[in-house]
């Protein structure tokens, strides 16, 4: 039986593996990990919820950790990495592949850019504070869709 990691183990493997990094990057690169985890593992890859703020996706759970500072290294951030096997390993490493060398502001423009942000976020005004949430299902669709396009 397998334990459903959390977003702060994933956090921690993304910090170990790449440095220190800024809050918003970080928070780009556990929304992609949990989306791919959807389309390739067809499993989320942690349980907290995604919400739809201004700047792009974010964990309120992983948040609360990195409230306040811009840059976020692995010793604020208190995730067990052992807990994720195999699959979800090798899902983090394709998104460190793909995403991992991309600035924060190129990541927050890309899930701008994406329906399930865009979507979550319908009639709220530019800026303005959301708490929607960014559903499993929206991003499983989206990124479905994107992935049969190879």
């Amino acid at each position: 039986m397998r334990t459903t990691p959390s977003v702060l183990d994933v956090a921690k493997y993304l910090l170990e593996r790449l440095g220190p990094m800024s809050a918003m990057k970080l928070e780009k690169l556990v929304y992609y990990c949990q989306a791919w985890s959807l389309v390739w593992d067809e499993r989320p890859m942690f349980s907290e919820r995604i919400e739809a703020w201004a700047s792009g996706p974010v964990v309120p759970a992983l948040y609360e950790h990195h409230r306040g500072k811009f840059l976020v290294d692995k010793d604020c951030i208190p995730g067990n990495t052992s807990v994720l096997d195999k699959d979800a390993v090798d899902t983090i490493e394709a998104v460190i592949d793909f995403y991992g060398d991309k600035s924060a502001q190129w990541l927050s423009d890309l899930t701008h850019s994406e329906d399930p942000w865009k979507n979550a976020r319908q009639g709220v005004p530019d800026g303005a504070r959301c708490q929607n949430e960014i559903t499993l299902a929206a991003m499983e669709e989206y990124y479905s869709s994107l992935s049969s396009d190879d």
